[in-house]
């Protein structure tokens, strides 16, 4: 026989587990019990015995429950939805495992330190990890949003699709409303907006916090190609962190738009002689570049009494200018507070006035936008037309990507090509985003596909 120690004890006198759940909590549970026991379709599994059951050892749990004042989430949805999120979370904890046995094969050790002095590039590796799918036209664009992980793609096909780059991706909401192609998408600096423009004439506000349309702007004369936020400076609020909006049109004008009144306030005609294709603004709110089919850059004051003014003309490319950009970083709203922002700002240095375009000409260009302006850097090895580009956060290296099918990263200091992820996608790689302090980047294709790619 067991010794005595060794013996279990009886029912009982075993000790009762410590209850971690509050009284409101605990209550908050048994009313959710309930109510999906009452809610399963008798059909598939009559559980109201159960329910009474329940009922009868707890009548508290039975009786109406008035609304949460701080949440609308009813306790059916609660429990659904806490079910769910564990499932989320189990998956994440397995993509992490993967990503730490994938480190590790690589020579990356758990709980090695980056050696004083030197950094982690964050440069994109071949092989997607995650493709998502849901367009039925072309991507023409791709936006992230600039404090979580959602991103924003935009399609001919008149959508507008919010999915979540984290993990496996997850599709979150399409949003309906222009009534041609989507030609671009842009947050707001602190997320809570996201404006879509349109071959309709019109630009929408989409409301971040219930995915309703804020507002349509309209006023310009043809296609409206680029919206872009201009960032508040760091001394004041703005709008959703921003002081206007920017928009870029085939009538050959930039328009600037008051997000208090959605009146616009300033018409930029007279600049660019043809199509106006893209825009970039700098993260500190200063300057917007645009540039087109004349292949011209101009960069023009965006906020003070100035605002509109020409800050410079850029002069280089060969052929119709696809895509410009600003170095990737956050917004005083996107930092969070002034003074984090202006830290960031100093680490930045000379890197904060670069600018890059990519264009038909197939080459890659890095600009100076002080002192005049000045071309730093031509990149020429993609070999087909450039449709996207993005200076990375670092400040030591652009992006393209172009109809090659390509992703390209360009080292600035020793001028070239530092890595290729040849067939990116299957078809043409219309856009590219890079995210200021998450390691993922973004790209959108004529093969109807977003793709994210992890940093190293």
């Amino acid at each position: 026989p067991a010794p005595p120690c060794a013996r279990p004890l009886p029912p009982a006198l075993r000790p009762i587990p410590s209850m971690v759940l509050t009284d409101r909590q605990r209550a908050d549970l048994h009313a959710s019990i309930y109510e999906y026991l009452n809610s399963s379709p008798p059909t598939v599994r009559d559980l109201s015995s159960a329910a009474s059951a329940l009922a009868a050892a707890d009548p508290e749990c039975a009786a109406p429950r008035p609304p949460s004042a701080s949440s609308s989430t009813t306790s059916t949805t609660l429990i659904e939805k806490k079910w769910t999120a564990v499932s989320r979370l189990q998956k994440r904890v397995l993509e992490l495992e993967r990503q730490l046995a994938a480190a590790v094969r690589h020579g990356f050790q758990p709980g090695e330190k980056v050696a004083a002095g030197s950094t982690r590039r964050l440069l994109p590796r071949a092989g997607a990890a995650v493709s998502l799918a849901g367009h039925s036209g072309p991507v023409t664009r791709v936006s992230l949003h600039p404090i979580t992980t959602v991103c924003a793609s935009a399609g001919e096909d008149g959508s507008v699709r919010l999915w979540d780059h984290e993990g496996e991706g997850a599709y979150i909401r399409t949003l309906r409303g222009h009534t041609g192609p989507v030609n671009s998408t842009a947050f707001s600096p602190d997320g809570t907006l996201l404006a879509s423009c349109s071959s309709d004439l019109s630009v929408k506000l989409w409301d971040m916090s219930n995915y309703t349309c804020a507002r349509t702007l309209r006023g310009h004369d043809h296609t409206i190609s680029d919206a872009v936020f201009i960032p508040a400076p760091a001394e004041s609020s703005g709008v959703a962190g921003a002081s206007s909006l920017v928009t870029a049109s085939r009538d050959c004008s930039l328009k600037f738009w008051d997000l208090e009144t959605g009146y616009c306030t300033i018409t930029v005609t007279g600049r660019h002689t043809d199509w106006v294709r893209c825009l970039a603004a700098r993260c500190d709110g200063q300057l917007v570049a645009s540039a087109g089919n004349d292949r011209d850059i101009h960069v023009h004051v965006a906020n003070g009494a100035n605002r509109g003014a020409s800050h410079c003309i850029l002069q280089g490319h060969e052929h119709v200018v696809e895509s410009v950009a600003f170095l990737t970083g956050p917004s005083a709203a996107a930092a969070g507070d002034a003074a984090r922002w202006r830290r960031w700002a100093q680490k930045a240095g000379d890197a904060a006035d670069y600018l890059a375009s990519g264009g038909r000409d197939r080459t890659v260009r890095l600009w100076t936008t002080s002192g005049g302006g000045n071309c730093l850097r031509v990149f020429g090895d993609n070999e087909n037309w450039v449709r996207g580009v993005a200076v990375h956060p670092s400040g030591e290296h652009v992006l393209s990507c172009g109809d090659d099918r390509s992703i390209r990263v360009f080292d600035i200091k020793t001028d070239r090509c530092l890595r290729t992820i040849d067939a990116a996608h299957s078809h043409f790689v219309s856009s590219v985003a890079i995210h200021w302090s998450l390691p993922m980047l973004v790209t959108g294709g004529i093969d109807q596909t977003v793709r994210c790619w992890r940093l190293d």
